[in-house]
């Protein structure tokens, strides 16, 4: 049996791309013009042996509905991680960053491509993402889900060296340049320094890469203490519990207990927790929502704080969050 949450190591297999593929099995089309308003322009092409000849204007992409299927192309030669996000998206905001400077780290051997949630329907829906940050990866066409939720830069990097070692088997391991580039170590000595976190983030950081979640959870509770407002550390709380509450148990040890007593409050808790680290947002909310009328008193409060709880991690501003709100506030009161 397989502890929760999946090591990121674990590619979570494939995912609905077919409305999306389809524009990628028409004849090539010519390249967009660099500077297009749509589209991702490149030079060289699939056909470049091993992607010798292969330039971009960037290793980190902007990718619309529209100009998707360049970055299909692209993932012929090199290993495409997919990065769904969103402006609100506090998780979203921890893990870009990582990506970005991983992605610059493997120098042209992997490229980034990031989905604004709020503006691409088209590849939400195709990446299946129930939950943002969703990151995915595309190998020669073909997409793997990854992981949903920010990580630790140790995991992030571990995701990334199996993808490599995925897209290597598959015969993608060709490399990128980034047009009118300076070398690579006049790069690096320009590059500024990544601005720091504050230190109670970087401290729950540190614990988790650690496998310390209970220093990390009081570590986020001290900065939430200093300031309410901080709501990075209030998503990061609400994540690294879910980590912290899931740690040591197995899928099949949840979810037997779960169907064996469908009212014991405790393990519908367990499986919603579940639900949210696979990104079944849906399945999770309204299992503790149809829960919450069966239930009466003191017995309530678990519910209704695990599922403000959720509230935080996924955005106040998703549309699901607002519709189970309204549902929890309409049962509760």
């Amino acid at each position: 049996m397989t502890n929760v949450p999946p090591t990121p190591s674990g590619l979570r297999g494939a995912v609905d791309l077919s409305s999306l593929v389809d524009r990628a099995q028409r004849p090539p089309q010519p390249p967009a013009p660099a500077g297009g308003a749509t589209g991702v322009p490149v030079a060289g092409g699939p056909g470049s042996e091993s992607g010798a000849d292969m330039t971009v204007p960037s290793l980190v992409l902007d990718v619309t509905d529209q100009s998707f299927q360049d970055v299909l192309q692209l993932s012929t030669i090199v290993p495409v991680i997919v990065d769904i996000w969103a402006e609100w998206c506090g998780p979203c905001k921890q893990l870009s960053p990582i990506l970005e400077q991983l992605t610059a780290e493997y120098d042209g051997r992997v490229l980034l491509a990031k989905v604004d949630a709020d503006t691409n329907p088209q590849l939400v829906q195709a990446f299946q993402a129930q939950s943002i940050p969703t990151v995915a990866a595309l190998i020669g066409g073909r997409p793997l889900g990854l992981f949903v939720g920010a990580l630790p830069e140790a995991q992030v990097r571990d995701v990334y060296e199996q993808v490599l070692a995925a897209a290597a088997e598959n015969g993608v391991s060709g490399r990128v340049t980034v047009d009118g580039a300076a070398p690579a170590d006049a790069v690096e000595q320009g590059e500024p320094e990544p601005e720091p976190l504050p230190p109670h983030h970087q401290a729950a950081y540190d614990a988790i890469e650690q496998g310390d979640y209970a220093t990390a959870i009081q570590e986020y509770k001290t900065a939430i203490a200093q300031d309410p407002h901080d709501q990075m550390a209030v998503a990061g709380l609400a994540q690294v519990s879910l980590l912290d509450r899931l740690n040591g148990h197995t899928a099949d040890e949840i979810r037997a207990a779960a169907a064996a007593d469908p009212t014991d409050v405790a393990a519908q808790l367990a499986v919603a927790d579940l639900d949210i680290s696979g990104g079944h947002v849906d399945d999770a909310f309204g299992r503790l929502l149809d829960l919450v009328p069966t239930v009466f008193g003191d017995a309530r409060e678990p519910l209704r704080a695990r599922l403000v709880e959720y509230f935080e991690l996924i955005g106040t501003e998703d549309p699901r969050v607002i519709a189970a709100r309204r549902r929890l506030a309409s049962a509760l009161y």
